[in-house]
């Protein structure tokens, strides 16, 4: 009498290869992760020096550091923000592989434009935080050197609180502007609806004006350069989810359309 397999070792097998499948594209994203720090340490102090800039740009000439590590580990926090951005592209694409086999055609013809989207929706939003959102803020944030009541009130922006401010900036822009993604994933997986989506506009203005809030200093202009951006991309969703809905409408229709003809047609003898 022979052993048959039970269901329970049948199951485990495709469980064992799926995960031995996502070691793999681990272990590669995390190399590439390796290879990005390795290289980005080396120039650290340059690309420092690029996030720097705007402080130097709104008349800051000085910055410290207070405790004798905080330098060395700024330079660490600088070469692996550096290599998550240069090894998202490695990072997506084992993904994408781990994801794919799994999807049906149409699915992955849905899902590629998202996933190539999404660096350049990210890099939009921190070109705005660079190059318009930081400037701004910190004029607004040194505006209070000068004398009080005698006394003169300089900033000395320590090099770790910097790093984290600009990089704050930059991840929640860079993230805000990932909206039309996730609404139009949400919308095409059926989570939510155009209508529901309509409906709770008025929620997401002042969902928009909260994120604002809390991701931005308290002055009024940098938080509307956050907040109008995130209005417009939920503004800009909506049309793109009816467009690519009509489009899918139209695209079913030509398929029973076709099926209809076929079936008409007499069977050939």
């Amino acid at each position: 009498m022979t052993d048959q397999p039970s269901d329970l070792d049948a199951s485990k097998a495709p469980l064992l290869e799926h995960l031995i499948e996502l070691r793999r594209r681990l272990l590669w994203s995390l190399a590439a992760i390796a290879v990005g720090f390795a290289g980005c340490l080396y120039f650290a102090k340059d690309i420092f020096s690029v996030l720097v800039h705007p402080l130097v740009e709104a008349g800051q000439g000085r910055i410290i550091y207070t405790q004798l590590f905080e330098a060395f580990f700024v330079e660490i926090k600088v070469a692996l923000f550096a290599a998550m951005m240069i090894a998202f592209p490695v990072i997506a694409t084992q993904m994408w592989k781990f994801v794919a086999p799994g999807l049906y055609r149409k699915e992955k013809r849905a899902l590629l434009p998202f996933l190539l989207a999404t660096p350049v929706l990210f890099g939009a939003g921190a070109s705005l935080a660079y190059f318009g959102a930081v400037p701004v803020a910190l004029k607004f944030l040194l505006s209070f050197q000068g004398d009080m009541g005698g006394i003169q009130q300089t900033a000395l922006p320590a090099v770790g609180n910097y790093l984290s401010f600009i990089m704050q900036f930059i991840m929640a822009f860079g993230i805000a502007f990932q909206l039309p993604i996730l609404l139009m994933l949400l919308e095409r997986s059926g989570v939510v609806s155009l209508e529901q989506l309509l409906g709770a506009r008025r929620y997401m203005i002042v969902a928009a004006f909260v994120i604002a809030a809390v991701f931005t200093p308290p002055d009024v202009v940098s938080q509307l350069m956050l907040a109008i951006p995130i209005i417009f991309l939920y503004e800009l969703s909506m049309v793109a989810i009816r467009l690519t809905g009509r489009k899918r409408a139209g695209q079913s229709d030509e398929g029973q359309a076709d099926e209809g003809q076929s079936d008409d047609q007499p069977a050939l003898e």
